[in-house]
């Protein structure tokens, strides 16, 4: 008899300190199809100044920049958002190298057209 009361005050005890600690909830939640774990992070907050490139980046400025090393590796935004600058850029350069050449290859009034060498053909 003695032992069923240890293990119903044991009990009581544990149901005591799920409650006061309100853990009963987050243990006994059922799990939904968008959130199917939780990791215990909340979000990161952007507490730190973002890394900004110069509108025309010099490979000299790619080197200098610096992230911030977060819990798990560098901040993930911060590296997103230096990548999607850099594409950004490439793809602004290649169109205004695309548009000069096609606008050097234009033939101007009063200009003969260059004459154009056929290929060598390769050897066999």
């Amino acid at each position: 008899m003695s032992f069923f009361l240890v293990f119903v005050a044991i009990v009581l005890a544990a149901v005591a300190i799920l409650v006061g600690t309100d853990l009963a909830p987050r243990i006994f939640r059922r799990r939904t199809a968008e959130q199917p774990f939780e990791d215990g992070f909340d979000e990161p907050v952007a507490s730190l100044p973002a890394v900004l490139l110069p509108a025309d980046a010099k490979p000299a400025d790619v080197d200098r920049i610096r992230f911030a090393v977060g819990v798990r590796g560098y901040r993930m935004d911060q590296v997103d958002q230096v990548l999607d600058e850099l594409r950004d850029q490439i793809v602004r350069k290649d169109g205004e190298i695309a548009a000069l050449r096609t606008e050097l290859n234009k033939p101007r009034p009063g200009q003969p057209l260059p004459e154009r060498k056929p290929a060598p053909d390769p050897a066999p």
